[in-house]
């Protein structure tokens, strides 16, 4: 009996148009254009959802950029309002701490997004990076909250951050690719100084300033506390700079400088002198994010000649002596005392010089992309059981432009751990996160550091995925002959790949920091 092909190749046909008509796409469409994204499936599902006119319509890539991130800003504004929502679900004071993080993050996610769709904003291409790069982190940060805290197994699958993470993803390695600049890197504020960095800001840190407040304990100044001068100052008309000297004492607060506080700038009478102190932790029920002594998120932050501490104490684990979210911010000849956590460096671009920095177990730690430069990094001495590790860098996207640099400093034993050195050892970081990126460039190391250099976060967790390198470090620990052999570790030989994490390309700094006149090296 003769069979009859004719239905079967036309359900074959009916197939293959069918498939062809979901997943093919004409060049240069939305679907093409999602299908180079790293998460193509959220990207083709909202932007049907958003407009079924769109896609089909060819489409410039700086086009698709601008709708990627106006799609990742509406499902985060819609993530934000489900999070206010989620309030009511939490049974305890512990979901409620990493719940009310998780608000403060969303509001900065949407605030990083919209940055880098306003019109009035002349940012460049690594100014828009390293806004979304902040995004991804907060969203990260958020999460991490509910797990430090044991109260991950009912709150998170109640979040609706997955899908906003997958979008600003792919916003990051849409942007990436379009930089012009090389390595991804480019000096940003072609035209000079930022806007927020007037003329009459060239002196303040190296020079007698003249003080809008005056804070001291004494009752001689405008205000007895720092935070009080801070809540003030966040009621001023305008957003120039607004300095607050805080005079010679130990102010035991907590102070937070918010996202609308910009320019704000504090001087003191000198790190030995002028201590702003605290002892929130996770051991006391805070979360990471939460416990810092001062916190700072406004943009164009400066300060200059104070301590910044943390007396929690190694037993009670993370415990923040400062955590800093400010864009194109300066520490300039300030102290960071602290054990576990001791300084965060959360997000945006930073710049230290000539601090001091104490801690045991990843005290300095984030996502930010921060240069430190003549700074002294002390290992204090753990508890019994602990390894100190200096640095826990947090990138969780490769196309995230962070990271952290250490350039021309000590890293030192503090007098504490000196007598019993070898009773611990001591490493220059571990990978937090999947895509941790960490360089020490021209410094000294002292014979504390293992001859290891680096230490696991967990098994072989991120040891291929990590960027962690060395150039031509000196001193008793910086032979680098018995060094991990991890494929994602260098030793760095080339100048030109060093000179990437530098000053001048790493954080833009030749555009912005000559106005400071804090002295500073751009290259190597």
């Amino acid at each position: 009996m003769a069979i009859n092909y004719q239905p079967f190749f036309i359900l074959i046909l009916l197939a293959i148009f069918a498939c062809f008509s979901f997943t093919s796409a004409l060049p240069n469409d939305v679907a093409w254009w999602c299908d180079r994204t790293p998460n193509p499936e959220p990207c083709k599902h909202f932007m049907a959802t958003k407009t079924r006119t769109t896609t089909t319509t060819t489409l410039a890539k700086s086009d698709f950029r601008k709708m990627a991130v106006q799609l990742a800003m509406e499902r985060a504004l819609n993530a934000e309002s489900h999070t206010k929502w989620l309030g009511q679900k939490c049974r305890n004071e512990r979901e409620k701490s990493a719940w009310a993080d998780c608000l403060t993050l969303y509001e900065t996610t949407v605030s990083n997004l919209n940055q880098t769709l306003d019109p009035t904003t002349k940012c460049t291409e690594f100014d828009s990076q390293t806004w979304l790069s902040a995004a991804l982190t907060n969203l990260e940060t958020c999460r991490a909250g509910f797990v430090e805290l044991n109260a991950s197994d009912y709150m998170l699958p109640l979040l609706m951050n997955n899908n906003v993470t997958k979008l600003i993803s792919n916003t990051l390695a849409i942007n990436k690719n379009s930089s012009s600049s090389i390595n991804g890197f480019n000096e940003g504020f072609r035209g000079g100084f930022p806007s927020w960095f007037k003329a009459g800001d060239r002196r303040l840190l190296q020079a007698a300033v003249k003080a809008d407040l005056v804070v001291a304990q004494d009752g001689s100044g405008d205000y007895r506390t720092v935070k009080a001068a801070v809540e003030a100052a966040g009621k001023r008309s305008g957003s120039g700079r607004f300095v607050i000297y805080v005079k010679k004492g130990v102010y035991r607060e907590n102070v937070e400088i918010g996202n609308k506080m910009k320019n704000i700038m504090l001087v003191g009478d000198g790190m030995k002198y002028t201590i702003i102190t605290g002892s929130r932790s996770v051991g006391g029920g805070a979360t990471t994010f939460n416990s810092a002594t001062v916190i700072v998120t406004g943009s164009g932050f400066i300060a200059r000649g104070i301590t910044f501490r943390n007396t929690a104490g190694p037993q009670n684990h993370q415990a923040v002596a400062l955590r800093s979210g400010s864009d194109l911010s300066v520490f300039y000849r300030c102290g960071f005392e602290g054990y576990q956590d001791t300084l965060y460096v959360h997000s945006q671009r930073q710049f230290y010089k000539e601090c001091y920095v104490y801690g045991t177990v990843d005290f300095i730690f984030g996502n930010a992309a921060v240069v430190f430069q003549n700074c002294m990094i002390y290992g204090r001495r753990p508890m019994a059981s602990q390894k100190i590790t200096i640095t826990a860098q947090g990138r969780t996207d490769s196309n995230q432009n962070t990271g952290i640099s250490i350039q021309n400093s000590r890293i030192m034993a503090a007098s504490d751990l000196r007598p019993v050195l070898g009773s611990f050892r001591t490493f220059l970081g571990r990978p937090w996160k999947q895509y941790s990126r960490t360089v020490y460039l021209q410094n000294y190391m002292d014979s504390l550091v293992d001859p290891a250099g680096w230490l696991e976060w967990d098994g072989n967790f991120a040891l291929n995925t990590l960027y962690y390198g060395e150039y031509r470090n000196s001193g008793p620990g910086s032979s680098t002959s018995r060094r991990v052999k991890w494929r994602g570790y260098r030793v760095i030989t080339n100048s030109n790949e060093a000179s990437r994490f530098t000053v001048a390309n790493f954080i833009a700094g030749r555009s912005w920091l000559p106005g400071t006149r804090v002295p500073f090296t751009a290259g190597l």
